[in-house]
Protein backbone atom coordinates (compact mmCIF):
# COMPACT_ATOMS: atom_id res chain seq x y z
CA UNK A 1 0.00 0.00 0.00
CA UNK A 2 1.17 3.77 -0.28
CA UNK A 3 -0.21 7.00 0.74
CA UNK A 4 -0.10 9.90 -2.36
CA UNK A 5 -1.33 13.13 -1.23
CA UNK A 6 -4.33 14.11 -4.02
CA UNK A 7 -3.89 16.37 -6.98
CA UNK A 8 -7.26 17.84 -9.23
CA UNK A 9 -6.28 14.53 -11.24
CA UNK A 10 -7.24 12.34 -8.62
CA UNK A 11 -10.15 14.59 -7.61
CA UNK A 12 -12.86 12.02 -9.09
CA UNK A 13 -11.35 8.85 -7.68
CA UNK A 14 -11.29 10.55 -4.00
CA UNK A 15 -14.79 11.57 -4.83
CA UNK A 16 -15.96 7.94 -6.03
CA UNK A 17 -14.11 6.66 -2.93
CA UNK A 18 -16.67 8.98 -0.44
CA UNK A 19 -19.01 7.66 -2.64
CA UNK A 20 -18.75 4.06 -2.03
CA UNK A 21 -17.76 4.35 1.81
CA UNK A 22 -21.17 6.74 2.74
CA UNK A 23 -23.58 4.41 0.34
CA UNK A 24 -21.97 1.41 2.40
CA UNK A 25 -22.54 3.03 5.91
CA UNK A 26 -26.29 4.11 4.56
CA UNK A 27 -27.07 0.49 4.17
CA UNK A 28 -25.41 -0.66 7.68
CA UNK A 29 -24.31 1.20 10.49
CA UNK A 30 -23.39 4.65 10.40
CA UNK A 31 -20.83 4.95 12.95
CA UNK A 32 -19.34 8.69 11.36
CA UNK A 33 -22.98 9.93 10.36
CA UNK A 34 -22.17 10.95 6.71
CA UNK A 35 -24.05 11.71 4.35
CA UNK A 36 -24.50 10.19 0.53
CA UNK A 37 -24.23 12.60 -1.75
CA UNK A 38 -23.16 14.83 1.32
CA UNK A 39 -20.21 15.10 3.48
CA UNK A 40 -17.96 13.60 2.67
CA UNK A 41 -18.54 14.04 -0.97
CA UNK A 42 -17.20 15.76 -4.18
CA UNK A 43 -17.40 19.24 -2.95
CA UNK A 44 -15.52 18.70 0.37
CA UNK A 45 -13.18 16.34 -1.37
CA UNK A 46 -12.73 18.92 -4.36
CA UNK A 47 -11.60 21.85 -1.64
CA UNK A 48 -9.61 19.93 0.48
CA UNK A 49 -7.50 18.73 -2.76
CA UNK A 50 -7.50 22.33 -3.67
CA UNK A 51 -6.08 23.03 0.05
CA UNK A 52 -3.54 20.30 -0.35
CA UNK A 53 -4.70 18.42 2.41
CA UNK A 54 -6.54 15.37 0.79
CA UNK A 55 -4.95 11.78 0.71
CA UNK A 56 -5.49 8.53 -0.61
CA UNK A 57 -4.40 5.10 0.58
CA UNK A 58 -3.69 3.29 -3.08
CA UNK A 59 -3.37 -0.47 -2.45
CA UNK A 60 -2.33 -1.42 -6.62
CA UNK A 61 -4.11 1.40 -8.14
CA UNK A 62 -7.44 1.27 -5.91
CA UNK A 63 -8.43 3.33 -3.25
CA UNK A 64 -7.96 1.58 -0.33
CA UNK A 65 -8.56 4.64 2.10
CA UNK A 66 -8.73 8.40 2.05
CA UNK A 67 -8.37 11.32 4.74
CA UNK A 68 -7.53 14.60 5.10
CA UNK A 69 -4.55 15.92 6.92
CA UNK A 70 -4.26 19.20 8.11
CA UNK A 71 -3.66 22.52 10.55
CA UNK A 72 -7.46 23.10 10.39
CA UNK A 73 -9.61 21.30 13.32
CA UNK A 74 -12.95 22.88 11.73
CA UNK A 75 -14.10 23.74 15.11
CA UNK A 76 -13.47 25.11 18.47
CA UNK A 77 -10.70 22.78 19.82
CA UNK A 78 -9.82 25.35 22.80
CA UNK A 79 -12.47 23.46 24.34
CA UNK A 80 -10.42 20.17 24.13
CA UNK A 81 -9.21 18.66 27.85
CA UNK A 82 -5.87 18.70 26.42
CA UNK A 83 -2.77 17.16 28.01
CA UNK A 84 -0.63 20.29 26.63
CA UNK A 85 -1.85 23.85 25.53
CA UNK A 86 -0.75 24.24 21.71
CA UNK A 87 -1.95 27.15 19.27
CA UNK A 88 -3.28 26.17 16.09
CA UNK A 89 -1.07 25.93 13.71
CA UNK A 90 2.03 23.77 15.91
CA UNK A 91 -0.08 20.18 15.45
CA UNK A 92 -2.09 18.28 12.55
CA UNK A 93 -5.60 16.99 12.85
CA UNK A 94 -6.69 14.43 11.11
CA UNK A 95 -10.30 14.40 9.17
CA UNK A 96 -12.72 11.90 7.31
CA UNK A 97 -10.21 8.62 7.64
CA UNK A 98 -11.95 6.19 6.01
CA UNK A 99 -11.36 2.27 5.02
CA UNK A 100 -12.38 0.87 2.02
CA UNK A 101 -15.70 -1.26 3.71
CA UNK A 102 -14.52 -4.22 1.27
CA UNK A 103 -11.36 -4.27 3.22
CA UNK A 104 -12.27 -3.77 6.44
CA UNK A 105 -10.01 -5.27 9.30
CA UNK A 106 -7.08 -5.19 7.07
CA UNK A 107 -5.24 -2.93 8.64
CA UNK A 108 -5.46 -0.18 6.22
CA UNK A 109 -6.97 2.27 8.86
CA UNK A 110 -3.55 1.78 11.03
CA UNK A 111 -1.37 2.04 7.54
CA UNK A 112 -3.32 5.42 7.14
CA UNK A 113 -2.91 6.89 11.06
CA UNK A 114 0.70 5.61 11.21
CA UNK A 115 1.61 7.54 8.06
CA UNK A 116 -0.07 10.74 9.51
CA UNK A 117 2.19 10.34 12.72
CA UNK A 118 5.32 10.11 10.66
CA UNK A 119 4.59 13.06 8.40
CA UNK A 120 3.51 15.15 11.70
CA UNK A 121 6.96 14.35 12.99
CA UNK A 122 8.56 14.52 9.88
CA UNK A 123 7.29 18.15 9.98
CA UNK A 124 7.91 19.29 13.20
CA UNK A 125 4.42 19.06 14.87
CA UNK A 126 4.10 18.72 18.59
CA UNK A 127 0.90 16.89 18.29
CA UNK A 128 -1.30 14.92 16.15
CA UNK A 129 -4.92 15.71 17.17
CA UNK A 130 -8.64 14.30 16.12
CA UNK A 131 -12.35 14.33 16.85
CA UNK A 132 -14.65 11.63 16.89
CA UNK A 133 -18.40 10.92 17.00
CA UNK A 134 -19.14 9.40 20.23
CA UNK A 135 -20.86 6.31 19.17
CA UNK A 136 -18.09 5.48 16.65
CA UNK A 137 -16.48 2.88 18.47
CA UNK A 138 -14.69 1.80 15.78
CA UNK A 139 -12.72 4.78 14.93
CA UNK A 140 -12.17 5.45 18.47
CA UNK A 141 -10.92 1.66 18.91
CA UNK A 142 -8.50 2.42 16.38
CA UNK A 143 -7.19 5.63 17.50
CA UNK A 144 -6.40 3.98 21.32
CA UNK A 145 -4.82 1.51 19.62
CA UNK A 146 -2.49 3.95 18.06
CA UNK A 147 -1.80 5.28 21.12
CA UNK A 148 -4.20 8.63 21.36
CA UNK A 149 -5.55 10.08 24.30
CA UNK A 150 -9.18 10.88 25.12
CA UNK A 151 -9.53 14.55 25.85
CA UNK A 152 -12.73 15.09 26.71
CA UNK A 153 -16.14 15.24 25.45
CA UNK A 154 -17.02 18.56 23.62
CA UNK A 155 -19.22 21.10 21.43
CA UNK A 156 -16.60 22.27 18.70
CA UNK A 157 -19.45 25.01 17.52
CA UNK A 158 -19.98 23.03 14.22
CA UNK A 159 -23.90 23.59 13.98
CA UNK A 160 -24.32 20.48 13.70
CA UNK A 161 -27.51 19.59 15.24
CA UNK A 162 -27.53 15.00 14.61
CA UNK A 163 -23.72 15.45 16.24
CA UNK A 164 -24.05 18.44 18.56
CA UNK A 165 -20.45 17.19 20.84
CA UNK A 166 -17.55 15.27 19.60
CA UNK A 167 -14.96 12.99 21.61
CA UNK A 168 -11.47 14.72 21.43
CA UNK A 169 -8.39 12.87 21.19
CA UNK A 170 -4.56 13.42 20.56
CA UNK A 171 -1.11 12.03 20.50
CA UNK A 172 1.83 14.12 21.41
CA UNK A 173 4.79 13.59 19.38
Amino acid sequence: MQIIKCTEADWEAAAEFYDKVTAYLEQHRNYPKWTHGGYPGKESTGQAIRNGVQYLCLDGEQAAGAFILNEDPMGDYSAGDWSVSLPEGSYLVIHTLAADPERYHRGIGKFMVAYCIETAKEKGYSALRLDVVPSNLPAKRLYEAMEFRFAGTRDLKRDIPEIPVFDLYERNL
